[in-house]
């Protein structure tokens, strides 16, 4: 069971419209690290979760979450009251109109489109797709995935303060971005209050591989470090023509039944190229300058 409190978690004061930061604060509105994809991702996986403790503390922060939404709208909102009034009641001359609402980035989308309120979508204008929604189902990989949606979310709110002079909006958007980290410790506690929580889910990984380094991209520029050095790891060194790492030659193997490899062998040999030809093509009659070398032919 929802209610709502008709006062916002936190007092916004807004110093003057502008409705090109109220496009930009659409990012956290209805974008992938925005307060509508959070509030989702936790509650959702509060409602699957068995453990009592998890369960209560993922809605407790999802709730807060559709509040932090509230508090963003409701910023967008006043950004755009101006604009919103004079666009529904042509009080400008058009020119003046059409300067207001065009000053940059999607403002006059939000303008004209959603006539100022706040929109389900990304300071881009993308839609708002549950698509944002990274859960898989597995505490130990949610709550990782969570202290990353966190911690993006609070770089996102970082760049927006260091967008805008409004002093009320740096406000409300510090205690916002303050809440992240709150968030982010406790969905920290949470995680290793779970005994055995690395690696996610249940099995373990195969010996042989866990411990490894495989280095790849060889070359100006190779460093080691704690992810790749100490007593914790194999430094392998894999050269061009290496052996697979499990031996064999590296080449794919299927077993098909007598009637299954007839059919594939079938397909191959219809389909067979000749590396021996060079026929006549389009490209070679309608080829143009920049083409590079093509057949020619004589006119009769």
């Amino acid at each position: 069971m929802f209610m709502h409190n008709k006062k916002l978690m936190y007092t916004v004061r807004v110093s003057e419209p502008n409705p090109v930061l109220a496009s930009l604060m659409l990012e956290q509105f209805g974008g992938p690290q925005g307060e509508l994809a959070a509030a989702m991702r936790y509650f959702t996986q509060g409602l699957a979760d068995e453990d009592p403790g998890r369960k209560d503390m993922l809605i407790d922060i999802a709730t807060e979450e559709l509040s932090h939404l509230e508090v963003i709208g409701s910023i967008v909102a006043m950004l755009t009251k101006g604009a919103k009034g004079k666009l529904a009641e042509g009080a400008e001359a058009t020119a003046d109109l059409y300067a207001n609402i065009t000053q940059g980035n999607g403002s006059h989308t939000l303008s004209l489109l959603y006539g100022g309120g706040p929109a389900l979508v990304n300071s881009a204008g993308q839609l708002w797709t549950g698509g944002y929604i990274d859960s898989i189902g597995e505490p130990t990989a949610d709550l990782r995935s969570n202290v990353a949606a966190e911690a993006r979310a609070k770089i996102i709110y970082e760049r927006l303060i260091n967008v805008t002079d409004d002093p009320g909006v740096k406000d409300a958007l510090g205690f916002l971005m303050t809440r992240e980290i709150a968030h982010q410790k406790s969905f920290e506690k949470a995680l290793y209050a779970i005994d055995n929580n690395f690696p996610p889910g249940k099995l373990p990984g195969k010996p042989e591989y866990t411990d490894k380094y495989y280095n790849m991209s060889q070359g100006e520029g190779d460093m080691r470090g704690p992810w790749n050095q100490g007593a914790q790891w194999e430094f392998v060194d894999v050269k061009m023509g290496d052996a697979p790492v499990n031996g064999g030659d590296g080449n794919p193997t299927v077993k098909l039944a007598a009637s299954e490899l007839a059919a594939v062998n079938a397909v191959a040999a219809r389909t067979m190229s000749k590396p021996d030809a060079d026929p006549l093509t389009g490209a070679d009659l309608g080829a143009g300058p920049g083409a590079g070398k093509t057949k020619t032919t004589t006119k009769g």
